[in-house]
């Protein structure tokens, strides 16, 4: 699971989408990778949160995917947004 947060509405929306677009683009024949959404607590003190769910086996080849995905996605220099890349999480909320 891929948690999104930030302070800015509009600034989230776009950075799911592109971190969304970079693992479609990365991982499409090793992910089944969900569309970005609301997580159901959807505000935690002023900071908008949103996640990504990715299914897959976990393994060198994924992780590498991940940290391309990811190394792209800092360069769009998203200055209010955090992403916390969760294995296996125990809650989904």
């Amino acid at each position: 699971m891929f948690g999104i947060s930030s302070s800015d509405k509009e600034e989230i929306k776009k950075a799911s989408e592109k971190l969304y677009n970079l693992l479609k683009k990365y991982g499409q024949a090793e992910m089944q990778i969900m569309p970005p959404l609301p997580a159901p607590i959807d505000r935690i003190k002023y900071r908008y949160r949103w996640r990504i769910i990715a299914k897959c086996k976990l393994n060198n080849k994924i992780i590498n995917i991940i940290n391309e995905a990811l190394e792209e996605y800092y360069k769009q220099k998203y200055k209010k947004t955090r992403v916390i890349v969760d294995v296996n999480p125990n809650n989904m909320s």
